[in-house]
């Protein structure tokens, strides 16, 4: 994992060398779409309240958790028993991009969600409140925390998630033969580059034209970022986009010869 230091050097060679993120120069019509239709969408949708409310709850809980943690770990948490509000502390994704995931999934109506990475569910719940009708699938490693997930699940009234605990490697493959083909995909688990590299080719078998993959943290570390290179260089992938914190996998045919695009956001 890189420093503070490492991390801001790199943030900010992408945001000079990034493309302007309002869709200037942009010359493809699928990306110049998703930047003006998704990326700078600033509406303020009915469900961001809810969740950000309960966030604040987590952010506030000193309640006590066993962790198994499967992965790399979270930068400040160590030890099997954690707080709450410390989990959330280092661990949810910001309201930025929680909300960008909402818009995403809101824009493309996914029918199948596929989460690696629970956590308390603040992104699982984003995503589920974005198409009611889609089905949402949460795999997380460690039964204690996908438990304070489940029940806030409940408190959001969302009966369209399915959460799966286990190690990925054990659970993925299940879920992946009972939802057959995923339409989109957030991977957040893990952080290290041998395991994204098999979720992402475990995925590609159950991908279509108009499924979309999302990894988190892709310059996390100098593993997460060799596997965002190599996942997006795969010949199935004909649109990937880098948005510093995030990377996104599109295997759209609106793209005749594959392309990377890095966007400031």
């Amino acid at each position: 994992m890189y420093n503070t230091f490492e991390l801001a050097a790199r943030y900010f060679r992408y945001y000079i060398t990034a493309a302007n993120g309002r869709g200037h120069g942009i010359h493809s019509p699928f990306v110049y779409r998703f930047i003006t239709g998704v990326l700078n969408d600033n509406r303020i949708f009915y469900p961001y309240s809810r969740i950000e409310a309960l966030r604040q709850e987590m952010l506030t809980s000193a309640a006590v958790v066993e962790v198994d943690d499967f992965g790399a770990g979270s930068s400040g948490l160590n030890g099997k028993t954690r707080k709450i509000k410390d989990i959330a502390r280092r661990s949810l994704k910001s309201p930025k991009y929680a909300r960008l995931l909402f818009r995403i999934a809101n824009y493309y109506q996914p029918g199948n969600i596929l989460e690696l990475g629970t956590s308390l569910g603040i992104t699982t719940s984003y995503l589920a409140s974005a198409n009611s009708h889609a089905k949402v699938y949460t795999l997380e490693g460690a039964p204690a925390v996908a438990g304070i997930a489940k029940a806030n699940f409940r408190k959001l009234g969302l009966s369209n998630i399915s959460t799966i605990t286990g190690n990925f490697d054990d659970t993925l493959a299940p879920v992946l033969q009972q939802t057959g083909t995923v339409d989109l995909v957030f991977i957040d688990g893990n952080h290290r580059k041998a395991p994204t590299l098999k979720y992402v080719e475990q995925l590609k078998a159950y991908t279509g034209e108009r499924s979309i993959v999302i990894l988190d943290d892709i310059h996390w570390s100098g593993e997460m970022e060799d596997a965002w290179a190599a996942v997006r260089l795969d010949p199935s992938v004909t649109c990937s986009i880098d948005l510093f914190f995030i990377g996104i996998l599109f295997y759209t045919p609106d793209f005749k010869t594959k392309q990377h695009f890095v966007i400031r956001y």
